[in-house]
């Protein structure tokens, strides 16, 4: 087997940028050839732009970051196996065991059976107290199985979609070869919360924008941060610069989970970043999503913090601190109304699509913790969504 890292990261699909950690110093003792390049130390897919990291400069938003939702090696290849190194971190409440961490492998449109990578760095983080607990460990190795014989395949490697992961080296058969694939289809590029990161949808092609895609023959770039779907400028930044053929847009949660706006500032930053992305792209369709139901938010603003039971739960707070205050009842109505204002003014190509209509409160046995969906729920979402999207009344044809 023989590295082809550099190659790889050709083929990346579905990040916006990457971050190299430095090399190790070489060793004269070490007995390898000193004239080898040192290999970096790992190199990090990031869904967010670099300079807006830096700028924002907070360890929340860079975990999210590097969580890789959606992201993917696209390749053609004809080795019959390969070999992947990563470094893995999951965050998870105290004493809560960790399944795993799960890639996709699909073969010529094929998708196998996922494979699932045990050793993992844990980080036990208390909801109540912020207190962290780390518990690490070292590079995982996945081996993932081409095929019998040697020919050249259209190879997907799907990268998993709970923990922050690092990739320390890609390896083939010596003599093989590896190459970029052709784009799967046009970009589609959804930005969004944990709702679209979807840490519990088993597998990284189960998430509802991955099934989405592939439904649609859409190239997915999935910008869902959990806990960091702020309407930052420097995200609409980044959308505006894509070539995108379509853009989705799913808002409103975490403002509320976090508690970080009010009336006030959330319909300026909501025209602010809408008028960013038109910047770039005048005419390309772009539907908003309301929030999904969170039934402690509905009628009460938040911030919405982890109870013991690992529920979300609101606080009461004076009423002459409620005025202006957002929960997802008035956070859907100001979407809807800015958004059929926009059109009135002439954006013909924005359309909005109400939340709980993919996931509303007929649907809350599958909200375990009150605010994320289980499995069961996002392949709802899925199938919910694809009609409304790319179906042949699609807002997004």
């Amino acid at each position: 087997m023989h590295s082809v890292l550099d190659l790889a990261l050709d083929c990346v699909v579905g990040a916006l940028g990457k971050t190299t950690e430095p090399s190790d110093p070489i060793d004269p003792t070490d007995p390898a050839d000193p004239t080898e390049p040192a290999r970096p130390a790992g190199v990090t897919l990031h869904r967010s732009p670099e300079r807006g990291r830096a700028q924002l400069a907070d360890s929340a938003f860079d975990f999210s970051s590097a969580v890789p939702s959606g992201v993917r090696l696209e390749m053609l290849t004809d080795a019959t196996e390969l070999e992947l190194d990563a470094r893995l971190r999951v965050v998870l409440p105290p004493g809560m065991p960790s399944a795993g961490s799960v890639f996709d492998l699909v073969v010529d449109g094929e998708l196998r059976e996922p494979v699932v990578a045990t050793e993992q760095s844990l980080i036990f983080l208390d909801p109540a107290t912020g207190a962290l607990e780390d518990r690490p460990a070292g590079p995982a190795t996945v081996r993932f199985r081409l095929g019998s014989r040697a020919r050249e395949r259209r190879v997907e490697i799907w990268l998993p979609v709970t923990p922050a992961c690092t990739l320390l080296d890609v390896r083939i058969p010596d003599g093989a070869s590896l190459r970029p694939a052709p784009a799967s289809g046009p970009l589609w590029v959804h930005y969004g919360s944990s709702i679209s990161q979807c840490a519990d949808a088993g597998r990284p092609t189960s998430t509802w924008p991955a099934v989405v895609a592939r439904s649609a023959g859409r190239s997915l770039l999935n910008l869902g941060l959990g806990g960091q779907c702020q309407l930052d400028p420097f995200m609409a930044r980044a959308v505006r610069d894509l070539p995108a053929s379509a853009i989705s847009l799913e808002l409103g949660i975490n403002v509320v989970n976090a508690d970080s706006m009010r009336e006030r500032t959330f319909v300026p930053a909501f025209h602010g970043f809408l008028d960013t992305i038109r910047d770039g792209h005048p005419d390309t369709p772009v539907l908003v999503i309301s929030p999904i139901v969170c039934p402690a938010a509905e009628q009460r603003p938040g911030p919405t913090p982890a109870g013991p039971d690992a529920m979300v739960r609101t606080f009461d707070r004076p009423a002459e601190l409620a005025l202006g205050a957002l929960t997802l009842t008035r956070i859907r109505a100001l979407l809807g109304r800015h958004v059929e204002q926009r059109r009135k003014s002439g954006d013909d190509r924005l359309r909005l699509v109400d939340g709980t209509t993919l996931f509303g409160p007929d649907d809350v046995a599958d909200l375990p913790d009150g605010l994320h969906p289980n499995a069961a729920g996002y392949a709802r979402m899925a199938e919910r969504f694809l009609p409304l999207s790319f179906g042949e009344e699609g807002a997004l044809r």
